[in-house]
């Protein structure tokens, strides 16, 4: 079987529009929120530990990764995000960012990533990445922490 470069190029945007939005999970924990009043699982540590797979990644990272390499220089859809934090935005070397994201002069840190992964396209109208966001917080902080170890 033949598969030609237009076929292959819209699988690679099927699979990464397919992590965008707001997985199953999140609503539900919304959900369960929003009824129960009772603190999310994974503000406790020792849930937030077993949302890690081996490897230390947290769960919710797999949103990430449809897009974003962790190996130095090796870029996707998205830029690779190995060592980005501390970075400016627009600053990973190799990959080609939108003008918005080039000038929107933010440093990396931890408020900026918690305010860029809850609403992207907020923070930075114009970026390429179309992620809807992450709206638990416990969530973000997991891949913030995540996004910490990658160097």
């Amino acid at each position: 079987m033949r598969i030609d470069a237009r076929s292959t190029i819209a699988l690679a945007l099927a699979l990464g529009l397919a992590a965008c939005g707001k997985p199953a999970e999140d609503k539900a924990a919304d959900s369960a929120a929003d009824t129960s009043g009772a603190a999310p699982a994974a503000a406790t540590p020792s849930a937030a530990a077993s949302t890690a797979d081996a490897g230390g990644k947290p769960a919710a990272f797999a949103q990430c990764a449809a897009c974003h390499a962790v190996e130095k220089g090796k870029h996707g859809i998205g830029p690779s995000l190995a060592g980005v934090y501390g970075t400016k935005s627009g600053e990973i070397a190799g990959y080609a960012f939108s003008d918005a994201m080039k000038s929107a002069n933010l440093t990396w840190d931890d408020a900026t990533l918690d305010k860029y992964l809850t609403a992207p396209m907020k923070l930075v109208p114009g970026t390429k990445m179309t992620f809807a966001g992450l709206s638990d917080a416990a969530k973000r902080k997991e891949v913030i922490e995540y996004l910490k170890t990658l160097k």
